[in-house]
């Protein structure tokens, strides 16, 4: 319901929780306000309080606070989850340790698989049997049940995942099983409700993640409610990884839906303002602290259902991002062949790089101060400089410790490139490797660390055109700010379809659909939601005999064949459009719109003069004389041709010569290749 006072609007403040640093962002006033703090690893929801406590809401206000968290992610990275039990069918105990065959590297004889999250001693199994009809040949007994509560209660187990053969078909064997080991108090994660799908491997995984997750999600955010107990008003949504935030206690019974919250808020965003900017063809780039997640973007947010996280199959509809370890925080190190690695570790927060006071170990962001490019004066507005005598010294320490004979600022440079082509190779694998020209998109670049980086690898690419958003390093936080309430559905329904069959085949679908979209329209009502929800309806197809799907926007029935056709086409160079088709799982993405950061109004005020000076850059192992410039002084127009720096609160962006960065209406930055000039001919002694 809409306030019936303008100044009785909820304060809405969204919060993106990273290894180094928590961003939050909100509206006051009409304007975007951005808040950065140091992330608390051994308690995200301290960090959260106190940037809450600085922003200085009124107790009396009503705050709504949307999370983006890392907390399952770093959870299950480190597996540091529940202790879980996992009921399944007799005879089925190991699938989720037998998992697939198939191998990330074919013909590597020493296949390192990844420990299944569920101890053997912990698996338990029922003599049940639901076919693949949903017809029920055999129900477990009361007795068995019984013993099974008994072995559970004696199994120390936090968590219980029960995943039944075919339950998404008739899930009265797992209610059963509900019934009698609900008595035990402990959380509980149903197949048939996290993932009504078929292939019992994955959704055996997925359920055990949510399970693994729960115990911990639900005290993480019982803590947050806790440290936000002053504001009795306040109401708190989570982020999902499908790009959509959902209510509090969704997120608790269901946290295998947040795994990658914070790099959907980025997507989110980065869509949006690629928009702004006048483009709907664009990869999005995001380096943090600690990792970098890109993703490819047509106009629309690409969801799949066919992830990993941590090497375990992830079956939740997930925008498609990938994630490298590489960020601002990465370490470098020397491997024993003698080459330079960076990453995937990372100094995080604490101790964090060498030149924020405590790190020991070179890191990308102290490499980037070395070489210029960061302007330690400028380090979050002013608010914290960087120590560039520390970082050196340590620089030099680290060198004669590894017994190198590189000068400070070459190491620096090697540094950069090395984590540049691990970064160029995670935007081939989302453009490339899925058929995608990546000279036909343009490259947007958020996060602390990305626009230091992102005409480095768009170069590298042949991509011709680079924006950064305004405030860059807090678009994920604006992402979320900006975000939807999302619900999917989904329900494995195998069905042949052929072009002479499907006018009456596609009936029974829609009407399979329909009732998707009815159970849509009853979650949203039993929550208290209000407003008209979107609905937009999809299906994974394949051609018979193929063992995995392709996932179409179903348009309309008539369409859907030739759109499958299509797609096979664009996605593996061929198509067999005489072959029959079969319709595997239909899936309903649901959506509900919320107040965005335009709706509460918004206001640019300009300086009358820019703001700049000149320093010393390193391009390419040269020192070349580079305007700074102070972001917020440009005015909407403003053009200039690099070498530049740009500095701001959230970010640095760095313009190499021969790039040309023109400031648009939009407030973002759009950098394209200069034609004009050959300015990468350029020497310090001509400035």
């Amino acid at each position: 319901m809409p306030p019936s006072r303008k100044e009785r609007l909820p304060l809405r403040i969204a919060v993106d929780t990273g290894g180094t640093f928590t961003d939050c962002v909100w509206i006051e006033n009409g304007r975007l306000q951005i808040l950065k703090v140091f992330s608390t690893p051994h308690d995200p929801s301290e960090a959260i309080a106190k940037a809450v406590a600085r922003i200085g809401a009124e107790s009396n206000r009503e705050i709504v606070l949307l999370h983006g968290t890392t907390v399952g992610t770093n959870a299950l990275l480190q597996r540091k989850g529940a202790r879980t039990a996992l009921v399944t069918t007799a005879g089925f105990e190991d699938a989720i340790e037998i998992g697939r065959q198939a191998r990330p590297k074919l013909y590597d004889l020493n296949v390192q698989r990844i420990e299944p999250l569920v101890a053997r001693e912990l698996r338990f199994g029922i003599a049940e049997r639901t076919r693949p009809d949903g017809s029920i040949e055999r129900a477990a007994s009361k007795n068995e049940l019984g013993e099974l509560r008994s072995q559970i209660a004696n199994s120390g187990a936090e968590s219980i995942a029960v995943c039944l053969l075919f339950s998404f078909a008739n899930p009265a064997n797992e209610q059963a099983v509900e019934g009698e080991l609900r008595a035990l108090k402990l959380p509980f994660s149903l197949s048939h409700r996290i993932l009504p799908e078929f292939r019992e491997y994955e959704r055996m995984s997925t359920v055990a993640v949510n399970a693994y997750l729960q115990p911990l999600m639900q005290r993480y955010l019982e803590s947050l409610r806790a440290r936000l107990s002053n504001n009795t008003a306040a109401k708190l949504f989570v982020m999902q990884s499908s790009g959509g935030i959902t209510a509090l206690q969704a997120a608790a019974s269901q946290p295998v839906r947040t795994v990658l919250s914070g790099p959907a808020g980025g997507a989110v965003g980065a869509l949006e303002m690629g928009r702004r900017a006048g483009f709907e063809q664009i990869i999005s780039f995001d380096m943090g602290g600690t990792s970098t997640d890109v993703a490819l973007l047509e106009g629309r947010l690409h969801v799949t259902a066919e992830a990993e996280i941590a090497g375990l199959p992830v079956r939740i509809p997930m925008l498609n991002i990938h994630t490298v370890g590489a960020g601002g925080g990465s370490l470098a190190r020397i491997d024993a062949g003698g080459a330079l690695r960076v990453g995937p570790e990372s100094a995080g927060a604490d101790p964090g790089p060498i030149c924020y006071g405590k790190g020991t170990q070179p890191t990308v962001t102290d490499a980037n101060l070395l070489l210029g490019r960061l302007r330690p004066e400028n380090f979050l507005g002013g608010e914290f400089r960087l120590d560039i005598d520390r970082t050196r010294a340590v620089f030099f320490e680290w060198i004669k410790g590894n017994r190198l004979k590189w000068p400070a600022e070459e190491l620096a440079a090697g540094i950069i490139r090395v984590v540049n082509a691990t970064m160029e190779k995670a935007i081939r694998v989302v453009s490339i490797e899925q058929g995608y020209d990546p000279r036909e998109f343009a490259l947007l670049s958020f996060g602390g660390a990305g626009a230091l980086h992102a005409c480095d690898l768009a170069g590298s690419l042949s991509i011709s055109r680079v924006i950064v958003p305004p405030a860059p390093g807090a678009l994920s936080a604006y992402g979320i700010l900006t975000s939807d309430v999302v619900k999917d559905y989904s329900r494995t329904s195998p069905t042949l379809l052929s072009s002479q069959a499907f006018a009456q085949t596609g009936k029974r679908v829609e009407t399979a659909l329909a009732s998707l979209k009815e159970a849509a329209a009853r979650e949203y009502a039993s929550e208290g939601w209000k407003g008209k929800v979107k609905m937009e309806c999809s299906a994974d197809l394949r051609y018979q005999g193929q063992g995995y799907e392709l996932n179409i926007p179903w348009r309309n029935s008539s369409v859907l064949l030739e759109d499958f056709h299509a797609a096979h086409q664009r996605r593996f160079g061929y198509n067999h459009s005489g072959k029959k088709i079969e319709l595997v799982t239909l899936r309903v993405r649901t959506s509900l719109p919320q107040p965005s950061a335009a709706s509460y109004g918004s206001s640019s005020e300009r300086a009358d003069k820019i703001t700049s000076s000149r320093s010393s850059v390193y391009f390419d192992s040269n020192s070349l004389k580079t305007q700074v410039l102070q972001r917020d002084s440009l005015p909407a127009g403003f053009s200039a041709s690099g070498p530049l720096v740009v500095t701001e609160y959230t970010a640095t962006t760095v313009v190499p010569p021969g790039w040309r960065l023109a400031v648009h209406r939009s407030g973002a930055l759009l950098i394209v290749r200069d034609t004009r000039k050959p300015m990468w001919r350029r020497k310090a002694s001509e400035d």
